[in-house]
Parts: structure tokens; C-alpha cells; sequence
């Protein structure tokens, strides 16, 4: 049986597609090595929980290793410590029977005392019995004990498992001070950060920071996918297709996309593989793994719902201040200082939605911001405004053969945005610019096309936007005008710019405050590049 993309639990190398995380393993070995305490928090669906399975087998030869995933325990009984006490102990004892089959006559004795001091729940076992237990074990073994926990999440809001961090934490300084034989590292997994436990993601004050485990090292593990990552997966599955895919270019545009995202980058590839392949439109493996294939599968994933778009959605309404500043960012060309200690920030970016680029707030990749545009550019007050209604009216003239024909979409808009607006303020104009050009495209590629804004363009004065329809790339400036030498400038700049998309054809919108302009639509020739700016 062949092998297939897995975008759901634990990815299988021998079952599954997947990038070789040796990398990541390599890094994460170093710190067990070194006896540390850490956490891997990472967004939903990063390949925390295939890495930890992949850790554990790197690790048995040298460890004993106690791999313990939340999930699997009804966490809800964990506000009682002499429950939590007694469920952890079970577990613990399993994982360590199963994930370990040849431990030593004296461990399985240790085990099975612990199992029997837990067999009557009625009777009292503490967590300083739980930790005594443990520490036998620890000091027992013939090799080190490792403890990974992963879920950790699951049990953040109970103060029973705070009280559990902290007899971790002093476990470990004993055994630097006292020499006290306890586990030789621990590693807790989820999404959260330690020190976001106590608040449990809650948008409320009420809950504190105060982490009980100030003890973690830092983890700089990078888990996203590089491009040369993703090339190999690749190399994989044409080893069992030969599709004649160009690996390079797939692989770059899926990395140019997702900036490495596991779960974005399984789910594209998944798409090509199983869907796109089997539509009317490619019908083949061969046509799927192309340039064309990859915008469908990017169309679809965006069209989708699942519970990472839908937890992205659910954080703007829990912290309206992050909506405002993704807003500020995406439509008005915003350069926003990152602020670690601002709370919306920091959830956002553990999350994995927006990143510190620099010191300035990024979406975190193109799929998030375009699905954000979508989010917000089909918002029931938008679509009432006479812009995108406009638009509305017109869309069906603007594809002909199934191709958009961009130069119209700009004539047409200047008419409909001069027709509007003429008579507002520049500071107005400046603010909405953008979005109404935006609000204007959505109703006429929405279900068939797909559009981001080049990130490193993005500024007060200038914004590139990507237009991707049925395969064809459509480059777009925005800009305000400043002067007959700043235009010049700045489109030198567009025509240089279009090389990296190794298009001939250009487009560009600049909206002009002086009183004598001339609005309407015109082609400029630079070198081998045709420029067509419209002005409003």
C-alpha cells in the first residue's frame, strides 16, 4: 500500500508523506541531554504531537521514557489532588510498562507497589506519595527518566496541576542542590505556554501569570517546514507517482504560502494528491502537481472550514483589540511594533496567527491573511456599501474565457470610486483606499480566485497585491501619489518587482489628491514591462 498525506493525528513514516524532522529531533535530543525542563508550545496542528512520538522512540535506547498524553484522561476530575494524584499514577505506570518492555525486575517491582498503593481510590495518596513514588523509580532505574506530557492544556485551569508544576520545579532544584534523584528532563507539550497556564487563554483579568514551573528553558526549536524540508516530502511521493512534478517550484510555493505550517502544508499537498487530481479540471496526478494545481488546492483549503480557521475567527471575538489591530494592519498599511507584553499579541502569536518580524507584527502566512480578507470582506456591513455593490452589479463582465481581464476592473473602479468619493478628504481617502479596492475585487473572484498582499511592500505609502485566478498571477500596486519623481520611482519599482514573479504585465493604482490630475487609465512601457496605471 502507497503511501498518503495525513493532516489528522499522529503521522506514521511508513503510512504517511512526511517531512524528515531529524533536524528537529537533533535539537530537541541536545536539550534532553542536558537534563533540561521545557515546554514545546505551539500552535494546533504543528506537529507537536508526531514529534513527541517520534522523541520517545529516539529516545528508549538511552532513556526510560514515561510518554503521557492528557487527552486520554478525563481531565475534569483533576480539581481533587487525591484523584489527580491517584489517575496520574495509573497512567504514569502504563505508559512506562507499555513504551518500555525491558525495564529491569526493580522498576516493574516500583510499578507495581505504585499501582497498589492506588488500587482503593477511597484511600488518601497526595501528591507528595505520588512524587515519593516517582522519585523511587527515578532513583532505581538504570537509565535516567525522562517525563513528557503532552495536552498539557487540557488540565491548565485546575490548581491541583499548578500544584503539580511546582513540585516539579522543586524536585529539580533539589536535584541540583541535594542531589535528590528525580527525572533527568521533562517536557510538557500544548499550546500554551507554562506561564499562560494560570490564565487559561481567558480574555478576563482575573486570572495571573505567576508560572509555577520558572524553571523551563528556552525551546528555539524552529518546527516549521523550510522549502528544502518540503522538497524532500516531495521527492517521496514522486518516487511512487512520477508525476514529472517541477519539485522546486511546488515546493516553493507551498513554502511561500504556508511560511511552513505543518498542518497548511500536509492539507495543500492532500488537496493536490486526492482532490484536484480527481476534478473535472485536471483529472489527472500529473496536471494536479502544477502551478494551476496548486491555486485549486489553495482555493479549496480556503474555502473550507475547519478548526484552525475557525479558532482564528474565535480569537478576534475574544480580543477585540486584536481585530482592530489586524484590521489596521491589513487595510491601511499600519507598521505595528510588537509588544510582547500586550495580551492580544502574545495570544495571537502563540497561536500561531500573527509573528514578530523585526519587531513588527506580521500575519503569519498567506493563507491566514487571505482567509482573513475573506473573513472581513464578507462581513453584512461591507457588502452593503455602494463600492462593492458596484462591483456586484458589474462582476460578469469582467471574465471573458474564463480569464480576468484586470485592466477593465481598474477602469471600471475608477469610475465607480471617482463617482463616490471625489469629494471626501485625503485622510479619508488614505484610510480606505485600499480596502475599497479589495471590497471591489471580492465579489468578482470570490469561489473561482484568491488574493494576499506581498508582505515586504507593505507600508504606509505603498502595498502590493497578488491576485491569483485560475492559475494566472495579477500584480497590483497601490500607492498614493507624492510627485511626478516618486511615481517615476516608484514605478521602476513595479517593473523590477514583476522579475520575481516572472510576469511581463503590471498593474498600478494610485490615488492622486492633486486638483489637475487626469483620473482614468493608461500604459506605460519600461523595458520589456507593460505597466498599466490607473488614477483616481
Amino acid at each position: 500500500m502507497k503511501k498518503h498525506f495525513n493532516i489528522t493525528g499522529v503521522c506514521i513514516p511508513d503510512k504517511h508523506y512526511m517531512v524528515d524532522i531529524s533536524r528537529q529531533l537533533g535539537q530537541i535530543r541536545e536539550l534532553v541531554d542536558q537534563g533540561a525542563y521545557f515546554t514545546i508550545n505551539r500552535a494546533r496542528q504543528y506537529g507537536k504531537t508526531t514529534t513527541l512520538n517520534a522523541l520517545t522512540k529516539e529516545l528508549a535506547d538511552d532513556y526510560l521514557v514515561a510518554s503521557l498524553d492528557f487527552q486520554a484522561l478525563d481531565t475534569a476530575k483533576f480539581a481533587d489532588g487525591n484523584i489527580f494524584s491517584i489517575t496520574f499514577a495509573k497512567y504514569f505506570a502504563q505508559r512506562i510498562r507499555l513504551q518500555n518492555p525491558g525495564c529491569t525486575e526493580e522498576i516493574d517491582k516500583l510499578l507495581s507497589a505504585l499501582q497498589a498503593a492506588v488500587a482503593e481510590e477511597k484511600r488518601d495518596f497526595s501528591l507528595y506519595d505520588l512524587f515519593g513514588h516517582m522519585t523511587g523509580i527515578c532513583t532505581e532505574a538504570s537509565k535516567p527518566v525522562i517525563l513528557i506530557i503532552d495536552e498539557v492544556d487540557s488540565a491548565a485551569n485546575n490548581q491541583v496541576f499548578l500544584d503539580f508544576l511546582a513540585q516539579l520545579r522543586n524536585y529539580y532544584l533539589e536535584r541540583e542542590t541535594l542531589g535528590t534523584q528525580t527525572f533527568h528532563s521533562v517536557i510538557l507539550a500544548g499550546v500554551c505556554d507554562v506561564k499562560n497556564i494560570k490564565r487559561k487563554l481567558r480574555p478576563d483579568a482575573s486570572h495571573t501569570l505567576n508560572s509555577p514551573w520558572n524553571i523551563a528553558a528556552r525551546f528555539k526549536v524552529d518546527m516549521s517546514f523550510s522549502k528544502s524540508d518540503i522538497a524532500g516530502m516531495l521527492k517521496s511521493y514522486e518516487m511512487d507517482w512520477h508525476t514529472d512534478m517541477n519539485i522546486d517550484c511546488i515546493a516553493g510555493m507551498i513554502s511561500d504560502y504556508t511560511s511552513g505550517y505543518p498542518y497548511l502544508v500536509s492539507a495543500l499537498c492532500k488537496l493536490m494528491d486526492e482532490d484536484v487530481s480527481q476534478s473535472d479540471s485536471f483529472r489527472s496526478r500529473a496536471s494536479a502537481w502544477t502551478r494551476e494545481g496548486f491555486f485549486e488546492a489553495e482555493r479549496i483549503l480556503l474555502s473550507e472550514k475547519n478548526t484552525l480557521f475557525e479558532s482564528l475567527a474565535g480569537k478576534l471575538n475574544d480580543y477585540p483589540e486584536l481585530n482592530t489591530l489586524l484590521k489596521n494592519l491589513l487595510f491601511t498599511g499600519s507598521v505595528i511594533a510588537y509588544n510582547a507584553d500586550e495580551p492580544a499579541f502574545d495570544v495571537a502569536a502563540m497561536y500561531g496567527f500573527i509573528k514578530n518580524h523585526h519587531g513588527v507584527v506580521e500575519v503569519a502566512n498567506r493563507i491566514f491573511e487571505t482567509r482573513l480578507y475573506n473573513l472581513y470582506l464578507t462581513s453584512a456591513k461591507l457588502q452593503s456599501m455602494d463600492i462593492y455593490t458596484a462591483s456586484q452589479r458589474e462582476k460578469n463582465q469582467f471574465i471573458i474565457d474564463g480569464h480576468l481581464n484586470m485592466r477593465h476592473i481598474l477602469e471600471r473602479f475608477v469610475v465607480h470610486f471617482h463617482d463616490l468619493y471625489k469629494d471626501s478628504e485625503e485622510a479619508f481617502i488614505e484610510n480606505i483606499g485600499r480596502k475599497f479596492f479589495l471590497l471591489y475585487l471580492r465579489p468578482i473572484i470570490n469561489g473561482v480566485g484568491n488574493y494576499y498582499v506581498e508582505a515586504q511592500t507593505r507600508d504606509l505609502g505603498r502595498t502590493d497585491v497578488i491576485v491569483d485566478y485560475r492559475g494566472e498571477q495579477f500584480i497590483i500596486e497601490l500607492k498614493i501619489y507624492h510627485g511626478k519623481e516618486y511615481n517615476n520611482r516608484a514605478e521602476q519599482q513595479l517593473a523590477a518587482y514583476l522579475d520575481a514573479y516572472h510576469v511581463n504585465k503590471g498593474y498600478m493604482l494610485s490615488f492622486n489628491f492633486n486638483k489637475k490630475k487626469k483620473i482614468g487609465v493608461h500604459e506605460i512601457v519600461i523595458g520589456d514591462k507593460l505597466l498599466i496605471e490607473a488614477v483616481v
